[in-house]
C-alpha cells in the first residue's frame, strides 16, 4: 500500500477511535467502544472530541485529496472527501444544531466505508497518453 492509502486509513480509523472514546457525546458509539474495551479513554473525552476528531478528519481529507493527484477518478475522490467534511462541518458551524449528531455518524460511517472499499477493490491510476504510447510501442 502507498503512503496515501496508509494516511487515510489511519484518518479513518483515528476519527472512529476517538469518535468512541466520547461516551457522553456519542451514546451508540461510546457504547461500541466500552463493548470493545476502550471505557478507559472516557477521561480523555475533551482532547478526543476537541483535538483528535477534527485532526484525524482533517489528515483523512488531506490524503484523499493528495491522492486524486495519482489516480484521477473523481468520483472516487467526491465519496472519500464526503466523510472528513462531514465531520468537520459537525465539529464547527454545525454543532450547536440537534440533527447535527446524525451527520457526524454518517460522516464517520462515510469514512469508515471508504476506507473498507478502497481496501476491497483499490484505485488504479487513469492512464493518460503517454502511458498508452509507451504500451503501444512495448506491444511491436
Amino acid at each position: 500500500m502507498n503512503i496515501m492509502s496508509w494516511l487515510d486509513k489511519t484518518g479513518a480509523l483515528g476519527s472512529l477511535t476517538a469518535a468512541m472514546g466520547c461516551a457522553s457525546c456519542f451514546p451508540a458509539l461510546g457504547s461500541l467502544g466500552a463493548a470493545l474495551g476502550l471505557g478507559f479513554l472516557s477521561q480523555y473525552e475533551g482532547v478526543f472530541l476537541n483535538t483528535l476528531l477534527p485532526a484525524f478528519a482533517a489528515l483523512a481529507l488531506v490524503a484523499n485529496l493528495l491522492a486524486y493527484v495519482s489516480h484521477r477518478i473523481w468520483y472516487r475522490t467526491l465519496l472519500a472527501c464526503l466523510g472528513p467534511v462531514m465531520v468537520l462541518l459537525t465539529m464547527y458551524p454545525l454543532w450547536q444544531y440537534g440533527w447535527s449528531t446524525y451527520l457526524l455518524y454518517a460522516g464517520i460511517a462515510m469514512m469508515l466505508a471508504v476506507s473498507i472499499w478502497d481496501m476491497v477493490s483499490p484505485p488504479s491510476r487513469v492512464c493518460s497518453s503517454r502511458a498508452n504510447a509507451d504500451k503501444a510501442e512495448s506491444a511491436q
